[in-house]
């Protein structure tokens, strides 16, 4: 019982959070109702910024093209950064230049705001490239999604201009994300967080042998991090470098600073579209669906693990790859509400945990709907909306309707699409890697575990979460090839696709709702939701899940049961 307090006050804290930050965002995103004061001000220089690109309204198609591109061009320069990392300043522990396709994916990574990591910072890139390059990327990715998500509610609520994508940008960057960020940082900073430009420090150990320790600007890197679900961390350990977590204070504000924005973002959608009631329906929904999976996270790990069976220690919870500092639930509790909000990073190493409990954070990010990214993990939940409702009316007999608009044949095909390119990247590579050598000369373990790896690796990729077993060799020319193309494609179709669909709706006549209407602002219509999600993610991937993480817990069980 003791084990479900902490999650319980984490959840608890984070839905208080997400009410004003819900606030904040739709503050930010919207136009300022007057002509005058700090607001409209703000907006102001925005447009002196970034001039006549900024005042031009957008339809969707020229949204998602301003939005494409303005991605092609920091992919560019980010990219010239950390390949010229050398030659740049901020570089006091002269660091390298990177292997080519190591450049590539890290740059899908971060323009994907996966932060899927093949290397290990600290040992890695310079400060310039960390705080240039990198941290610059986790800002404007998130507000990517972010703005994307304002514009598909712009259009659901009727308007035939989607808003400007460059105005939108900054508007997201300055006055949703750096506020919070700055708040958070401070928060970070206190609660023991390294903030420095200075070298790595060398100290004199007991023994009198010098130890070089890595440090660096990690509260301000952190925070967008965790805020922006990105996921990338300063130092290659993660949330378990006591640098960028160090104390159960500090633990607690970056499980919370994982999915505040992205439950912020049902808010700001349902203000936006003034479906307030549509919103909190899918907001119960994706909370259900993350508080199933913390459930059976916690009590899968609660169980010993397998690999100290008839050992000389004492019977307990799977303590493997954990951090004692933060508590038994810590470790699962923040791999459910890594992979839901598609973050990434850990405090506690995914690979360790029991089978079935790696297999939750498969489920989280099979699913990819569970508040998901900033902006982008409700765009996926509209997915499964439409879906939802095209079912729904043709089981009654009429065309289906979505907030006054029908849903038609165009909108299905939209949306099944963008459905299934998860699936399709995530099995497909896992095939390919699974009956090749580059797959298998790269997992850590044999049999099953090692499908899992090969298995997660791509989820992860797909989902653009970043988290990973890291009993794989990831660092390879193919690996490096295949999941930079894998976050870069199912990082722009799934938003590329409800741009689509939010077009066609708001190009159709409203239709007046009448008895046979299937509303969706009750839980009836949640309860519809809840299973388009859950039975179409139960069929896709299923058999991978049997071949993967439950053969390995049953082969573990009889391992246990033969002793």
């Amino acid at each position: 019982m003791q084990s479900l307090l902490y999650p319980a006050l984490v959840i608890a804290l984070s839905i208080l959070v997400s009410w004003p930050v819900g606030k904040l965002a739709t503050w930010g995103m919207c136009d300022p109702q007057e002509k005058s004061g700090f607001r409209h001000g703000l907006d102001a220089l925005f447009v002196k910024i970034g001039g006549r690109a900024a005042t031009v309204g957008q339809d969707w198609k020229r949204y998602t093209l301003a939005m494409l591109l303005f991605n092609a061009i920091i992919f560019t320069v980010a990219f010239l950064v950390m390949g010229f990392q050398h030659l740049l300043p901020l570089n006091p522990d002269g660091m390298g230049p990177l292997e080519p396709s190591l450049i590539f994916n890290t740059m899908a990574s971060f323009t994907s705001n996966t932060n899927l990591q093949h290397y290990s910072g600290e040992q890695a890139l310079s400060y310039f490239s960390q705080l240039f390059s990198i941290m610059w990327l986790q800002y404007v990715t998130p507000a990517t999604g972010l703005c994307v998500l304002a514009a598909i509610a712009r259009g659901l609520s009727g308007k035939a201009v989607f808003g400007n994508f460059y105005m939108d940008l900054m508007r997201a960057t300055f006055l949703v994300l750096i506020p919070i960020c700055v708040i958070t940082a401070t928060m970070l900073v206190l609660g023991g967080l390294v903030m420095t430009l200075d070298g790595s420090a060398v100290a004199t150990t007991l023994e009198g042998a010098k130890q070089t320790i890595a440090r660096g600007p990690v509260a301000a890197f952190l925070t967008i991090k965790d805020l922006g679900t990105n996921g990338g961390g300063f130092f290659g350990p993660n949330g378990t470098h006591p640098f960028e977590n160090a104390n159960f204070f500090t633990n607690l504000i970056e499980t919370m600073c994982l999915v505040v924005i992205p439950m912020g973002c049902v808010w700001m959608f349902g203000r936006i579209t003034g479906r307030m009631r549509h919103a909190a329906v899918i907001f119960a929904v994706m909370l259900a669906f993350m508080v199933l999976k913390i459930g059976f996270s916690v009590a899968f790990e609660s169980e010993p693990s397998a690999a100290f069976h008839n050992l000389p220690v004492a019977e307990s919870s799977n303590l493997e790859g954990k951090e004692l500092r933060f508590g038994v639930a810590a470790g699962p509790t923040y791999s459910v509400f890594t992979t839901c909000s598609s973050n990434g990073s850990v405090n506690a190493m995914h690979d360790s945990l029991n089978p079935l409990a790696g297999l939750i954070p498969m489920i989280g990010m099979w699913l990819n709907t569970t508040f998901g990214g900033v902006g982008v993990g409700f765009v996926n939940m509209f997915l499964y909306i439409v879906i939802g409702v095209f079912i729904s009316g043709m089981m009654v007999g009429r065309t289906p309707e979505y907030l006054g608009k029908k849903v038609e044949t165009r909108e299905m095909k939209f949306a099944l699409l963008g459905v299934l390119a998860h699936p399709l990247f995530i099995l497909g590579g896992t095939a390919l890697f699974a009956a090749t050598s580059w797959g298998r000369d790269t997992v850590l373990n044999s049999g099953f575990h090692g499908f899992s790896e090969i298995l997660y690796e791509f989820t992860s990729a797909s989902a653009n979460n970043g988290s990973g077993f890291e009993g794989l060799g990831d660092n390879t020319i193919p690996w490096n090839i295949s999941t930079g193309l894998v976050m870069l494609l199912n990082r722009f179709i799934p938003i590329v696709f409800p741009l689509a669909i939010a077009g066609s709706l708001a190009a159709k006549k409203a239709c007046p709702e009448s008895a046979g209407t299937l509303r969706t602002d009750t839980p009836l219509f949640g309860y519809v939701l809840f299973g388009c999600v859950l039975f179409v993610g139960a069929l896709l991937f299923m058999p991978a899940a049997v071949l993967g993480p439950i053969a390995d817990h049953l082969v573990n069980v009889a391992g246990v049961m033969a002793k």
